[in-house]
């Protein structure tokens, strides 16, 4: 199959500014202990480090549904494309509770199983195989009416009890479930809010329409927001000064994924979309080596941003005895100050990014060379 150069360079584009909040996530020195965008205690740095990787998770996904479409229509034989999504919903949802989870957290007893977005994107598949049948102008309705209308569901009054909501919740926004005394299960990606961005902008969109799409959303969101009617749980406020007034404007609830979110989110992807249809030369070149094999980076920058967060700890004076990997704080010790301050994190990103350059470029280069059945589902 013939790649989209826009598509891998917007994934490519999305994979590097992920990378820089996994390591704030990992190693920053008040990760566990300061929301970044909580406007009493952040600064706008800090604030902006968290909120442009909001961008990632909307346009992975959007991609997938992107990437699932142009598999269908470039496919033979609907039945054989079917199971392909099955199997490949089934191969990342395992992946996402064993090699991310381990990845994550370096905890050989899984005491936190989360449920995010590789798992997310797993079951958009697997639900997608079953509705293949259906058109893309149905699909992109469902979807939408996803999008718009599951910020309704905390107004619908049902009782905390009811079997309706009890089903629902679960579907729509982040849970949390004890599995054992020591064992939690999140659902930190709720399923259904997600697959109605798979689901929406399935068909192959591009250059004037791209431009189009992502004005009106960014227009519609702006609306919507100023009204602090609809759209998201987080109204925003004037506050003490006019930056935080405005990072208060666009501070937008991502768990689970509200109707501004998606709209702020996917109308810069859809800018960026568009600028990618004509970037060329080495930048292009650079970004395309990361987005042509989005799994292996992810899997493997988790593992590389572990092992420096180990490298630090094990610096900074603590052994081995005094991590903490059992407590979802990524082995860092509960006593002690620990990890690094912001500008270091930056420094730390730009080396885990420039380090995975040539191991993206070397697998990317064996899954256009090779024909190992494994590999398609990388």
């Amino acid at each position: 199959m013939k790649r989209i150069s826009s598509i891998d360079i917007t994934r490519g584009i999305v994979m590097v500014i992920m990378a820089i909040d996994h390591v704030r996530d990992l190693i920053h020195v008040d990760s566990l202990t300061q929301n970044p965008t909580n406007l009493e205690t952040t600064t706008p740095i800090l604030f902006f480090t968290r909120f442009v990787t909001h961008l990632c998770a909307p346009t992975f996904v959007f991609l997938a549904g992107t990437s699932a479409y142009l598999g269908l229509i470039r496919s033979d034989e609907i039945s054989k494309f079917r199971n392909f999504l099955f199997k490949r919903g089934i191969w990342l949802i395992v992946l996402e509770f064993t090699l991310v989870m381990f990845g994550i957290f370096f905890d050989i007893g899984f005491h936190s199983i989360m449920f995010e977005v590789i798992a997310t994107i797993g079951f958009g598949f697997i639900l997608l195989g079953f509705l293949l049948n259906f058109s893309s102008r149905k699909l992109g309705t469902v979807g939408l009416l996803i999008i718009f209308c599951h910020n309704l569901l905390p107004i619908i009054p049902l009782a905390d009890d009811s079997i309706l909501k009890t089903i629902l919740t679960p579907l729509f926004g982040f849970q949390v479930y004890p599995i054992s005394q020591n064992h939690t299960f999140f659902v930190a990606y709720p399923p259904l809010t997600w697959f109605g961005i798979i689901f929406s902008f399935s068909e192959e969109k591009r250059k004037a329409i791209l431009l189009y799409t992502g004005v009106l959303s960014l227009m519609l969101f702006t609306i919507l927001r100023f009204s602090n009617i609809y759209g998201d749980p987080s109204k925003w406020q004037v506050q003490k000064t006019n930056l935080f007034s405005f990072l208060s404007f666009i501070n937008v609830t991502k768990y689970p994924p509200s109707l501004l979110f998606c709209l702020i989110s996917l109308g810069i992807m859809f800018f960026i979309l568009r600028f990618a249809e004509n970037l060329k030369g080495k930048i292009a070149a650079f970004l395309c080596v990361y987005g042509k094999v989005p799994m292996f980076y992810f899997l493997v920058h988790f593992y590389f941003i572990h092992i420096i967060l180990l490298t630090i700890l094990f610096l900074q004076g603590f052994s081995w005895n005094e991590l903490a990997f059992a407590t979802g704080t990524f082995g860092r010790p509960s006593v002690g100050k620990n990890g690094l301050e912001l500008w270091a994190i930056y420094l730390i990103w730009v080396f885990v990014v420039l380090s995975l350059y040539l191991p993206c470029k070397w697998f990317g280069k064996l899954k256009s060379e090779q024909r190992f059945w494994w590999l398609k589902y990388f």
